[in-house]
């Protein structure tokens, strides 16, 4: 995950907690529910970052040992 994207999630879900405190301070449930779904969106694209880069890495590898392979097939 980029820098970028670990800070736009980090405020996303900073925003997320100060709109769910800020719905419960003020009894307003339609706030604290905005502020939850912007917590789980937060997550959820952390989660996704995550995923990706795990199969960006097992990939790479993958590449790596098709490409040791053909090698050795070479000689």
């Amino acid at each position: 995950m980029s820098l970028d994207d670990k800070i736009k999630n980090s405020a996303k879900d900073i925003a997320g907690k100060a709109k769910g405190g800020l719905g419960d301070v003020t009894g307003d449930e339609q706030l604290k529910t905005e502020g939850k779904v912007n917590q789980a969106a937060a997550s959820a694209q952390d989660a996704l970052s995550d995923a990706k880069d795990a199969a960006a890495e097992k990939a790479g590898k993958v590449a790596d040992k098709a490409k040791g392979f053909i090698n050795g097939l070479k000689k």
